[in-house]
């Protein structure tokens, strides 16, 4: 039995997020890449790069692994660009998207050899979460004035719109889609591409693909660019669990369970957006899930259980991909969780753990 905690990716739950978005592609033309600020575990990028375009990125480190890791398209963006940076990004990328206009001309020359791309900001977005909405007052997260933007359309081949956010209402999608076509349709018939970005939940339960595929043609024919998407979530969406094991039970006032993981550690999306994590379970028994580390707020939610809860236990909290990995680290030094990959015939790969020398080194 492979020791607790780890995180575990299965490929079949993976391949039903695939298929999907193989559907998605054919039918809308679009092109999809794989938003890495979501999920970079490499180790089943090899069935990932059948079923999408490339990778996009929001850092120079990002880009590289997507380059030397992922292949195919690579779009670089970050919100800023430094100078000792410029150079080795138009070396990965194949297009380069600059956040402000200020960037796109500071680095005008070092990046007039790739297709380069602006940040465009509708000033609405579907986040209820002020830490995570583009178009929260003040915003420095793209151009919103058009009349800035012609100024520069000369340099640019196309625009990135990231203004949703675990949207899985197509209704709001489209409305806010005719909204950026009405507003912005001048500049977008002078583009090669644009891209959508990110946080379209087209992989969840009874979303109509058939009709995002549609609306994406029709927006693409209209403009005669060639449409990208940038899942994050919906790409790997319900494929992973965090495993966990019980190592204390109590109670003090309600019970208690103290598993080996800690959220503030290896969930922390969870603690952010102040949301519970999702254990599937049902019965008569609730139990406060805790992790181990000394954050007096580090629980994983309150789940009801068939039968009082043990020490030695294994617990999968649900949903442990996005957002996750990419956010590990090693605070109270808790045992950083492995990375383990169920593959097609049930078998177990353990692709990373992780150890003292592993905390040690972060550190100095």
């Amino acid at each position: 039995m492979i020791q607790t905690p780890f995180y575990l990716i299965d490929r079949a739950k993976l391949a039903r997020n695939m298929a999907i978005m193989d559907e998605l592609r054919h039918a809308s033309g679009a092109k999809t890449l794989l938003a890495l600020k979501c999920f970079a575990t490499w180790g089943v990028f090899d069935q990932m790069r059948q079923h999408m375009d490339g990778t996009t990125s929001s850092s120079l480190y990002e880009l590289k692994l997507g380059r030397e890791r992922f292949g195919k398209e690579t779009h670089a963006y970050s919100v800023a660009w430094a100078d000792h940076e410029i150079a080795e990004a138009v070396g990965y990328a194949d297009k380069i998207i600059f956040n402000s206009i200020g960037q796109l001309e500071r680095f005008d020359n070092q990046s007039a050899s790739i297709n380069r791309g602006l940040r465009l900001n509708p000033r609405f977005s579907t986040s209820g979460f002020d830490l995570a909405d583009p178009a929260r007052p003040f915003s420095r997260l793209g151009e919103w004035d058009a009349t800035k933007i012609e100024r520069v359309m000369d340099r640019i081949s196309g625009f990135m719109i990231h203004y949703n956010c675990e949207n899985d209402d197509f209704d709001l999608f489209d409305q806010q889609l005719s909204r950026i076509e009405n507003e912005f349709g001048t500049l977008l018939s002078r583009l090669q591409w644009v891209s959508l970005g990110g946080g379209i939940h087209f992989t969840g339960t009874g979303y109509p693909v058939t009709k995002l595929a549609a609306r994406l043609k029709a927006f693409s024919e209209r403009f005669g660019v060639q449409v990208y998407l940038e899942p994050g979530e919906a790409a790997i969406t319900g494929a992973a669990s965090l495993e966990v094991t019980v190592l204390d039970v109590l109670n003090n006032g309600k019970d208690l369970a103290v598993v080996d993981s800690s959220v503030e550690a290896h969930m922390l999306d969870l603690l952010i957006y102040r949301i519970a994590g999702k254990i599937d379970t049902d019965g008569d028994h609730p139990v406060q899930i805790c992790g181990k580390s000394c954050l007096a707020g580090d629980v994983f939610g309150e789940f009801n259980f068939p039968a009082p809860l043990q020490v030695g236990d294994r617990l999968s909290i649900a949903d442990a991909a996005g957002y996750t990995m990419v956010k590990k680290n090693w605070f109270n030094g808790v045992k950083m969780p492995g990375i383990v990959i169920k593959e097609l015939d049930g078998s177990m790969t353990v692709a990373r753990e992780f150890g003292y020398a592993d905390f040690e080194g972060n550190l100095g």
